[in-house]
């Protein structure tokens, strides 16, 4: 299984993201790959938001071996999942489609959590206050991906 996560700069929520269910699916013994990227370049090749890091770290996780990257269409083949963080991501990500294959690998990782409701994970960069919000979210939408796709 190949997943991809996406925020816009791919430096708070889709690191997150991106770390939490590698995690997950390394404990159980999956072979899964999880990569990460956003739908703008405004931070590529930097690493996830210090918050991020540290987010992470009280959370034994390490995700300073990520790298900020933006989305290509080579992607939109290459994954077989494609989570986005919030509906701005998801209508940006749509737009990169070409085939309606492409548009169904597209979808609100919240979704996994309540389905249909459509739930943003908010954007934590402008606010330090944020980020363990965003991570409690995602682990519990990485538990449902886990559950869903084991």
């Amino acid at each position: 299984m190949k997943i991809l996560m996406i925020c816009l700069g791919n430096i708070c929520r889709s690191p997150l993201a991106e770390g939490i269910l590698q995690h997950k699916a390394n404990e159980l013994g999956l072979d899964w790959t999880v990569d990460s990227a956003g739908t703008s370049a405004y931070h590529a090749g930097e690493l996830p938001d210090q918050r991020s890091i540290q987010v992470a770290r009280q959370h034994d996780l390490d995700i300073t071996y990520q790298h900020s990257r933006q989305i290509v269409t080579s992607d939109l083949s290459n994954f077989d999942i494609i989570y986005v963080m919030d509906s701005s991501n998801y209508q940006n990500v749509l737009k990169l489609c070409k085939t309606a294959a492409q548009k169904e690998k597209v979808r609100l990782i919240m979704n996994e959590v309540e389905p249909v409701r459509n739930i943003n994970v908010p954007d934590p960069y402008w606010g330090d206050n944020g980020f363990e919000n965003v991570y409690q979210m995602l682990d519990k939408a990485c538990d449902q991906v886990i559950k869903r796709y084991q």
